[in-house]
């Protein structure tokens, strides 16, 4: 009874399992794979290439051939390229490719730099001239006294700037009096710049007098005006 019913365990378990089919029975040449019947033709063929030192070859590959869809694209990339270009069809890069042809300006460019171009036009006595005429006319620009804002009555710090020579926060005018750093946070606080403050205060009778107490170290400078700036563009 054993032998029995391992015996019908077998069978059934034979019946389930699925069977593994032959990779190259049955394989038939569709003209897109690689040309045979089946893989062992092909690599018997394989086999006997490389012996014998021959490149392999596969029968059955369609030729790779650019269609008439892809011309189409081309031609119209090349025009679009083309109307970008000012109309001018863009050149492929190859060493190939004749030179491109320079076309003259109509609008015309500067030949000073051309000797040929110079020599068509005059010899080297006209260029000596014309180089004297030039110098001649060249003029140097002295530096002149800046002139007062029209409209207003307001003092210079520019020129207050240029004129003093001393550095900032070296003492050259008397100060005194009660609480000066707090006058001095509370006055520098109701200008809008350091440029209004110091006109002000030269306004105001500065640098010799601090009404205002603007410039408590009295070094002529009020609040956080400095003259290095314009002294610097004068070069001293």
């Amino acid at each position: 009874m054993r032998y029995f019913l391992c015996g019908v365990a077998a069978l059934a378990l034979s019946a389930c399992t699925t069977s593994v089919p032959d990779s190259g029975a049955g394989v038939v040449d569709t003209g897109q794979g690689v040309g045979f019947g089946n893989y062992t033709d092909y690599q018997a063929a394989r086999e006997q290439a490389l012996a014998s030192g021959q490149p392999i070859s596969v029968p059955g590959a369609p030729d790779v051939q650019a269609s008439a869809l892809d011309a189409q694209q081309d031609a119209a990339a090349t025009a679009r390229a083309a109307a970008l270009n000012s109309g001018i069809e863009p050149l492929e890069a190859s060493p190939n490719n004749p030179a491109p042809q320079i076309v003259a300006n109509e609008q015309g460019i500067s030949g000073e730099n051309d000797f040929a171009a110079v020599s068509a036009e005059r010899d080297i006595k006209q260029d000596a001239a014309l180089i004297a005429q030039n110098r001649a006319q060249y003029q140097v620009v002295q530096p002149e006294a800046l002139p007062n804002r029209p409209g207003t009555n307001r003092p210079n710090i520019v020129e207050y700037a240029l004129r003093t020579t001393n550095p900032v926060g070296t003492a050259l005018y008397k100060r005194g009096g009660f609480n000066a750093e707090a006058r001095y946070q509370r006055a520098c606080g109701s200008y809008a710049s350091a440029d209004l403050a110091q006109e002000d205060f030269l306004a105001s009778g500065g640098p010799e007098r601090d009404r205002k107490g603007v410039d408590p170290d009295g070094d002529g400078f009020a609040c956080s005006w400095t003259p290095v700036p314009f002294r610097a563009a004068r070069g001293g």
